[in-house]
């Protein structure tokens, strides 16, 4: 009892901290920017980088996302410099996902170190800003819908498992997954879509509910993902930042792993209309 209400607090501090900030584009700015950073020493640790550098790489490309969300019309550029990025971030991932499924450990050379922290976890945190502002206008609504959806998929898929569960989905990196959990968050997570496009007025029924599946399917694999890494460091949590719950990192890898994608997704539906 005493565990799962330390859990409880330190949940809803986190979901408040960010509800509370989107009120603002210069408050979730400063949160994701901690969020980042926070989460930058944790992923740092567990593939143990002792550097500066992605340190610095973070807080570049972070003032430059920042700058173009906030003077995107100063910067003719700005479109391609996006989408430039966006394609190295998704092959990245990809790579990642053929990792998971294909290699006993995901290689670490040290380039690969910075490659991971710029492309795997940073940009992360970028696509996340860019959300915030679809269109060219600030929209925390996507940002906070994107968040329910990996909520509600995350529980729904604990609960469908512990209760269901009977068919291991990834025993070799984290043997409490299920088949029939992963399919209850998704049910759940694209049920709760209609309600999403309903109260929040931003995108039609059938974007949300791809979004859905989208942040279901990769928010599952960023989870594996980041799981997997932290078996090849020997540890439970990414951090301790988050009592009864682990590190920050812990609570962000399905949402940040899904975020360039979901931006990816955004950008179609924007172009098509």
């Amino acid at each position: 009892m005493k565990e799962l209400t330390t859990r409880a607090i330190s949940g809803t501090v986190y979901v408040l901290l960010l509800v509370g900030s989107l009120y603002h584009q210069v408050s979730i700015s400063i949160l994701l920017a901690v969020f980042g950073v926070i989460s930058l020493v944790e992923f740092s640790n567990l593939i143990k980088l002792k550097s500066i550098i992605q340190y610095l790489i973070f807080a570049i490309l972070y003032g430059g996302f920042l700058y173009l969300c906030v003077a995107d019309n100063l910067f003719k550029g700005s479109a391609e410099a996006v989408q430039i990025f966006l394609t190295l971030t998704i092959f990245v991932n990809l790579i990642l996902i053929k990792d998971l499924f294909t290699e006993k450990k995901i290689p670490l050379t040290k380039s690969k170190r910075f490659i991971a922290t710029t492309f795997y976890l940073t940009s992360g945190f970028l696509f996340l800003l860019l959300i915030t502002n679809y269109n060219n206008t600030f929209s925390p609504l996507l940002l906070l819908g994107s968040f329910i959806l990996v909520w509600i998929n995350d529980s729904a898929a604990y609960v469908v498992g512990k209760n269901f569960g009977k068919q291991k989905l990834f025993p070799s990196i984290s043997p409490k997954k299920t088949v029939e959990g992963f399919l209850g968050g998704l049910f759940f997570a694209c049920v709760s879509s209609y309600f999403i496009a309903t109260f929040t007025g931003t995108l039609s029924f059938t974007s949300w509910l791809i979004l859905a599946i989208i942040v279901s399917v990769l928010g599952t694999i960023g989870d594996l993902i980041e799981s997997k890494f932290k078996r090849q460091a020997g540890l439970k949590d990414s951090g301790v930042i988050m009592p009864g719950h682990g590190g920050l990192l812990d609570r962000l890898d399905s949402i940040i792993f899904a975020a360039p994608f979901v931006y990816l997704f955004l950008r179609i539906v924007s172009y098509v209309s």
